[in-house]
């Protein structure tokens, strides 16, 4: 299985609604494509509070490499990452994205 973890450091006129919009849509994605499961996310409320600025992520499965692909190159996934893109810091470099297998 893979973990595909996404951490974004949103600008700070961008509403927790608008955050949430979002994140539904990927949740919807998730659903409805075949090897992707698991799709959780939110803003973060750790005591540590070392986020660094990253307060947003989320977290999908896929089953593997492929079913991972098939995510990324979904014309609604690229639509909503270009939504994630417009309203994080400092455009993509506001985004920390990682794929590992569990």
């Amino acid at each position: 299985m893979i973990r595909h973890i996404v951490l974004t450091k949103f600008r700070s006129d961008v509403t927790e609604e608008n955050i949430a919009k979002i994140h539904n849509g990927l949740s919807d994605l998730t659903d409805a494509l075949p090897g992707a499961s698991g799709f959780t996310g939110g803003r973060s409320e750790s005591p540590e509070q070392i986020e660094c600025g990253y307060m947003h992520g989320f977290v999908g499965d896929f089953d593997d490499w492929a079913a991972l692909h098939t995510y990324q190159n979904d014309k609604t996934h690229k639509a909503l990452g270009a939504q994630l893109v417009k309203h994080a810091v400092g455009g993509i470099d506001g985004i920390l994205v990682l794929d590992f297998e569990v």
